[in-house]
């Protein structure tokens, strides 16, 4: 499958400092391209984006490769981060967010608070991401930031608002289009300082 768009590395770190307003932390990028022949599969690692923060933790995402689909993994100082950043690494994967504006008049007719709920967490996360999914597909919304409101692991419950615009292929970079969220190998680690959440998306 195609590798995402190089210039969706510049998006991806300005829709970290937006979501989070932190600014101030040395930022380091590490972008590695898979090379063509078999051998680089080894490694399964596409891109990584990283925001190193002022305490010297760290937030962001990467994609790794995974048979015929591919694994997205955020990582923040929280779940309501790492959630954020899964949305922001799935529409990053499918264009390049450089060139995705703000309709504010859509954004608040199809991104403003959007509450999913679930069984338990991973039913959860998977209706969360699904939720956003399915908000592409029927209104072809591409998300270039988001904020988690409220999530209720108590309730399962997550209520999200997001900004962005229709999507526009004389504008926006066609990258590769995942068509379903999977509960494949769905991992969620939490720490006291750290949340990692890992989920296979099918391309």
């Amino acid at each position: 499958h195609k590798t995402p768009a190089p210039s969706t590395l510049k998006a991806i770190d300005t829709a970290i400092e937006r979501r989070s307003g932190r600014g101030g932390g040395a930022m380091i990028i590490n972008h590695a391209t898979k090379a063509r022949d078999s051998s680089s599969k080894a490694t399964g690692m596409k891109e990584i984006h990283k925001d190193i923060l002022p305490n010297g933790k760290t937030s962001g995402f990467e994609y790794l490769d995974h048979t015929a689909d591919v694994q997205l993994h955020a990582w923040d100082k929280d779940m309501k981060g790492a959630l954020e950043l899964l949305v922001i690494s799935m529409f990053g994967y499918m264009t390049s967010l450089e060139t995705v504006g703000i309709d504010t008049e859509l954004s608040q007719h199809v991104g403003q608070n959007i509450k999913v709920e679930g069984h338990d967490l991973q039913s959860l996360i998977f209706n969360f991401l699904d939720e956003w999914l399915f908000t592409f597909h029927s209104n072809y919304f591409i998300v270039k930031e988001i904020h988690v409101s409220i999530l209720d692991l108590d309730n399962f419950t997550i209520t999200s608002t997001a900004k962005g615009e229709k999507i526009d292929l004389s504008k926006h970079s066609q990258g590769t289009e995942i068509k379903a969220i999977t509960y494949s190998n769905m991992q969620i680690k939490k720490t006291s300082h750290r949340c990692d959440l890992w989920v296979i998306v099918d391309i």
